[in-house]
């Protein structure tokens, strides 16, 4: 089955180190829901722009690329058979129901990589 990677849009990440379950609730729901479903393949949540650093070959900056507008504040890799079932899967999202946006792009190649 063909994979999609989902990118969350949102002004920042919930993923603080220091942020609670409760804080966390609502993301590790629609997690666990899409798990269950046994479509997700991979999911990492990332932290805060407060956090982030951009290379350039003109050197390094502390924070995001586009600090003036929504970041990608995590990102998960879904099977579905096309763009269109994959976009039902996700439209749930939290970034989605709060007024933010996924993005749902087809994965060309790729895969985790196990050091030996």
């Amino acid at each position: 089955m063909p994979q999609f990677a989902v990118l969350i849009h949102v002004s920042d990440s919930a993923h603080a180190p220091d942020a609670t379950p409760e804080e966390l609730k609502e993301c590790d729901d629609d997690y666990e829901a899409l798990v269950a479903s046994g479509r997700m393949s991979l999911a990492y949540a990332l932290t805060p722009k407060e956090f982030a650093k951009t290379v350039r070959r003109s050197g390094s900056v502390e924070g995001v690329h586009r600090p003036d507008g929504d970041i990608v504040a995590g990102f998960y890799v879904i099977e579905a058979a096309d763009i269109d079932e994959a976009a039902r899967l996700a439209r749930n999202n939290p970034a989605v129901l709060a007024g933010g946006a996924v993005e749902i792009r087809p994965v060309h190649s790729g895969g985790m990589v196990v050091a030996s």
